[in-house]
């Protein structure tokens, strides 16, 4: 029976990742539905856990949540729906909820004795302002608790006012990370792909002119590398502490060569990946989740009530 593999997202078939995902499924004889999170919702009846909604999510055999960084709290239920209903998910909402939260993120890295940068995480102005003079006239960097692509995030000293996306994170009671700032001169970012306990491909990223975010999408520039075993165990050890299955997972190299895991992502993009590569990451994802759907499974077990 061909396999069906469910996409949470709120972007559609068109969107890039989504439409690579369903070109590779299709490739392997299975394929892809796009759900989008608030035409799906959970409900128990007689006390079995169904869904109501949108019918298309019927005999799924695999969830795999792309909503990225800024998923929101009402999706989350509907990822549990589906783990309680017994389909495999990819990532789980325990995991995303470690994932979006960046703080979050270095605390869970953090007990489990693996390097993390110079962190303070600030609920107020004053906070903020405080751990400026703590990082001194190099100043830090500051940035939201979720985002993607480097958006909203800056290079601040003492005494700057901070901008007004950057204060509104406070009003809105979300609060901002204040980051030790690691220099572009002698630096190298690294985004190493997980899925499971293997490095998948991986890539080095160099900020573009007058920038210090090492961002594709912000002009960044991209290659391909083999990073080092070290570097491999790394990532492989921060994906699996985050509990992911899949993960992005972003590394710098200090010019001193000492190595910080800055952030992990359940739901990476993959376009500069594959550009820079040459690999069909895709691919590489599909077959990842079909290893979660047994062979000869049945597909009708997912009740929807409507």
């Amino acid at each position: 029976m061909r396999a069906r593999i469910g996409i949470l997202t709120v972007r559609g078939m068109n969107y890039h990742p989504t439409m690579r995902l369903a070109q590779a499924a299709e490739q392997r004889g299975c394929g892809i539905v796009a759900v989008h999170p608030y035409t799906v919702w959970p409900a128990f009846r007689k006390g079995l856990p169904v869904l109501s909604g949108n019918s298309s999510v019927q005999g799924l055999d695999a969830v795999l949540p792309r909503q990225g960084a800024e998923i929101k709290d009402a999706s989350l239920p509907l990822i549990s729906h589906f783990e309680l209903m017994g389909v495999p998910v990819l990532n789980t909402r325990r995991a995303i909820e470690r994932a979006r939260h960046k703080f979050y993120t270095l605390q869970t890295l953090a007990a489990q004795g693996l390097p993390v940068a110079e962190t303070i995480f600030a609920t107020a102005p004053e906070g903020v302002a405080d751990a400026l003079q703590h990082f001194g006239a190099a100043g830090a960097v500051v940035k939201p608790v979720s985002g993607r692509q480097g958006s909203g995030i800056c290079r601040m000293q003492a005494g700057i006012r901070l901008p007004s996306q950057l204060q509104a994170e406070l009003d809105q009671g979300r609060g901002l990370l204040v980051q030790q700032f690691i220099a572009p001169q002698g630096r190298q970012d690294l985004r190493v792909l997980v899925l499971g306990d293997q490095v998948a491909a991986a890539m080095a990223l160099r900020p573009a002119a007058n920038d210090f975010r090492a961002n594709f999408h912000l002009g960044g520039q991209a290659r391909a590398i083999a990073p080092e075993p070290a570097i491999a165990d790394l990532a492989v050890r921060a994906a699996q502490s985050m509990g992911l299955e899949i993960a992005g997972v972003d590394i710098i190299n200090n010019a001193a060569g000492n190595a910080y895991v800055n952030e992990v992502n359940y739901a990476p993009g993959f376009r500069a990946l594959e550009a820079a590569t040459g690999q069909d990451i895709a691919a590489a994802i599909i077959a990842h989740v079909l290893t979660f759907v047994p062979h000869g499974r049945s597909s009708g077990f997912l009740q929807v009530s409507r």
